[in-house]
């Protein structure tokens, strides 16, 4: 399909979607303050220090001559990565000067000091800044801080203070899929650089998925020869101008894994590796048949969701995957090595006699039982070569290791089981701590899993269960914040997904619970987007953009906005098609505009524009008769899993992104103003019904077709019964893309109405979306 032109007029419908594929109610920003508010004596440092005294006397200013001193191999491999750090954070270029001398910048590192395995010291005044530490990666956060202190607006003034700092957390951590979207290794890299400069200290790697296999393993060469690539679904995977396949293709050979390794080390991150088992294994099957339960070819998937195919439980299998362990253990020096467990949907191991008579052999009464026992062979593994395992919540179904470590996604109560337990525990819940659901309501979101995850909200978590005993509390090791990928085709949408919520993640990580305040790091985070733009970090910007409620008066020929920004910054706005600056009149009511009306917006925090342009709401008569489904609602009933979807095409460049919700495709117009409207438009396109949701496939409801290829139906109220109006669809959409088509409403039908849209037929493999809803005028 073609690209569509997106509006940039309205805000997006606010909805709620299913976790993973359970239902789940609307996530909302757990903290909602009435603006950004500097704390007295704060400084833009993200996460915010432990201790900070502001003293008195003059502070220090750092130049392109200032001494940078450094003593020993450790201390000036810190020196170095500052160095290097501030100036890609938008500080001035240092040198590393002669140890010798007080003044200037000086790296100490003095095992006798109690700061800590990752604690330091950071003294300023007038003659110079002295950072300290017990240890070189405690330096290294040091130097983190300071760099800081010497970007993001600060002209390279450090002022007279204390720092005392160390980390609440010892696990603070990124996940980053590379299996669905694969990223180079410059990519990673940037990301890694981003991590450090936050404090992160844990890089979790997901190489293997239904997607592709990413890591070369060197005893099976094809594992990453068929299993790291894919066809696309739609137009993505053929080519336009032959038709021929167009594989999506990408894997790490064990040099660039150690590449890797070597870079986060240096920046004092360990990098655990992901190998997926028993589920979430299409890949290795395809590449290796042998591994599965079934006789049908597979093939890397190009869909999204929950699939059957798992690992079989034969003895030559856990051979397979402790061999495959042993070249991952070899790489990755780190002390974790994650074995996946989640969504392993047990049918084909019910179906399978040998399965069955293997869970007799091993005396596995259940198939949870089952994939226990494979967990503890494989922690019995790992223990043997000095690893330890970490899984998913899943992993606590059918019994559990004592050694082993759980990464709790579904919500917190795995992990408050797991700490009560005895079991170390890193806190994960999708409903927090997931990057690749939306952050706000805007229409200029990429596509993603539409449940709002707002920066408050990313914010607000608290990884310690008030519930859990106060002898438990050690085993919560941290946090980490998930990013899948299946919708994540570009690393601008990587690092829109990404930041800013990573630095609320990095602040809950590191700073002590009571010294969190959303207010204050608001009023810190404006100098933290300085440095990612310094950086080269394409940060989300609709958190920073404004959005609008827009009702309208025909018969009076008016529109009122009412303007909002997700976070409650200053908005300045202007309707004389002036540009938008911090002298701008400052929003503080609804604006009633005569039609036609352009409005101009923009956030701004002490004088600092904060969005790298204006939003523009361009409002006519003529555009108040017509929405697009991100203004449309989800019709009522049940069968609710709405999705904001990319179309298959183009091959290159931006493409289509449509609201619909895949279980019933049927959008909702609340309370239309029908009087004097003769028609309903619709344009419509097709996209690919690419998803596997096993056993939540039975809630996508089909509405019978009653023609060759289906209708559009228009109806009201609870959206169903008996339609309004139907018009034929075709067999296929035009050579664009799309179709238009048109149905007359009733001329009985008057004032207030709710118009539903629905497409009937089973279409799949594809589906219709609706992109417009125009309403005609007699």
């Amino acid at each position: 399909m073609q690209t569509r032109t997106r509006r940039t007029s309205l805000s997006l419908l606010s909805f709620a979607l299913a976790l993973s594929l359970a239902p789940l109610a609307q996530a909302t920003d757990a903290q909602a303050p009435d603006g950004p508010r500097a704390l007295p004596g704060s400084l833009p440092l993200i996460p915010a220090p432990a201790q900070l005294q502001r003293l008195e006397g003059a502070g220090y200013t750092v130049t392109s001559t200032t001494a940078l001193r450094a003593q020993g191999a450790a201390a000036q491999r810190v020196a170095g990565l500052f160095a290097t750090q501030l100036q890609h954070s938008g500080g001035p270029a240092l040198a590393v000067a002669s140890a010798r001398g007080t003044d200037g910048i000086r790296f100490v590192l003095d095992a006798t000091l109690k700061t800590g395995a990752e604690g330091y010291q950071l003294r300023s005044d007038a003659r110079g800044v002295t950072v300290q530490a017990a240890t070189e990666a405690g330096l290294f956060y040091g130097a983190a801080t300071l760099s800081q202190l010497l970007t993001g607006g600060s002209n390279g003034v450090v002022p007279a203070l204390k720092i005392d700092d160390a980390p609440r957390f010892s696990w603070r951590g990124l996940m980053l899929d590379s299996a669905r979207h694969f990223q180079s290794l410059d990519e990673i890299k940037r990301v890694l650089d981003a991590m450090a400069e936050q404090k992160l200290n844990t890089f979790h790697w997901h190489l293997t998925d239904d997607q592709g296999w990413r890591m070369e393993i060197k005893r099976y060469p094809k594992l990453t020869g068929v299993g790291s690539c894919r066809i696309p679904a739609g137009d993505g995977g053929r080519d336009p101008v032959t038709g021929a396949p167009r594989p999506y293709c990408g894997f790490y050979t064990q040099d660039q894994i150690r590449e890797v390794i070597a870079y986060a080390a240096a920046r004092h991150i360990q990098v655990i590796p992901e190998i997926d088992v028993p589920g979430h294994a299409t890949a290795a099957i395809a590449a290796y048949p042998e591994l599965g339960t079934i006789d049908t070819p597979l093939q890397p998937l190009s869909e999204w969701g929950v699939f059957p195919n798992l690992f079989n439980t034969e003895e030559s299998t856990f051979e397979f995957l402790e061999n495959v362990l042993e070249e991952v253990i070899e790489l990755f020096p780190a002390k974790y090595v994650h074995v996946g467990g989640d969504e392993a949907v047990k049918d084909q191991w019910e179906a399978n006699a040998r399965v069955q008579e293997r869970m007799r052999e091993v005396g596995a009464g259940t198939e949870n039982e089952m994939q226990a026992h494979l967990i503890k062979r494989l922690e019995k593994f790992l223990e043997q070569h000095d690893r330890r395992l970490i899984g998913w919540d899943e992993i606590l179904e059918g019994g559990l290791p004592p050694e082993a470590t759980v990464m709790s996604w579904r919500g917190t109560e795995g992990g408050l089981k797991a700490a009560s337990e005895g079991h170390d525990v890193v806190m994960s819940p999708v409903t927090d701590m997931y990057m690749d659901y939306l952050q706000t309501n805007s229409e200029n979101e990429p596509p993603g899993r539409p449940l709002t995850t707002p920066l408050g909200r990313v914010y607000g978590f608290e990884p310690v269960p008030d519930a859990l005993a106060r002898d438990k509390e050690q085993h919560i090791l941290g946090l980490q914040a998930n990013m899948f990928t299946e919708h994540t085709r570009s690393v601008a949408r990587l690092h829109h997904n990404v930041f800013p919520r990573l630095a609320a993640v990095a602040e809950t990580g590191w700073t002590p619970r009571d010294r969190r305040d959303f207010a204050d790091f608001l009023a810190r985070l404006p100098s933290q987007l300085q440095r990612w733009q310094a950086m080269g970090i394409a940060y989300a910007q609709t958190p920073f953009e404004v959005e609008a409620d827009v009702s309208d008066d025909r018969k009076a020929g008016t529109a009122t906005l009412a303007l909002r920004n997700p976070l409650n910054y200053e908005i300045r706005y202007s309707v004389d098609g002036s540009a938008v600056t911090a002298q701008s009149p400052r929003y503080t009511a609804p604006l009633t505009q005569p039609l036609p009306v352009g409005v101009q917006a923009a956030t701004f925090f002490n004088g600092q524009a904060l969005a790298k342009a204006a939003s523009r709401f361009d409002i006519t008569a003529r555009s108040l008769l017509t929405r697009n489904d991100e203004h449309l609602a989800m019709c009522p009933g049940e069968g609710k899993l709405l999705l904001r979807l990319e179309d298959d095409g183009p091959l290159e460049g931006e493409r289509a992104i449509f609201n619909v919700n895949i279980f019933n495709p049927c959008w909702l117009w609340e309370k239309a103003d029908v009087d004097g409207i003769a028609s309903v438009r619709v344009r419509a396109g097709q996209i690919p019904y690419y998803f596997q949701l096993a056993h939540d496939e039975p809630q996508r409801r089909f509405v019978k077709a009653r023609s060759a290829h289906g209708e559009m139906d228009i109806l009201n109220a609870q959206c169903d019964g008996k339609p309004l109006a139907s018009v034929p669809l075709p067999a296929k959409p035009g050579a664009d893309g799309f179709i238009t088509l048109e149905a007359k409403l009733p001329r009985s039908l008057k004032g207030r109405q709710d118009l539903c849209v629905r497409f009937t037929g089973d279409t799949r493999p594809t589906m219709w979306v609706l992109d417009e809803l125009t309403l005609v005028p007699r």
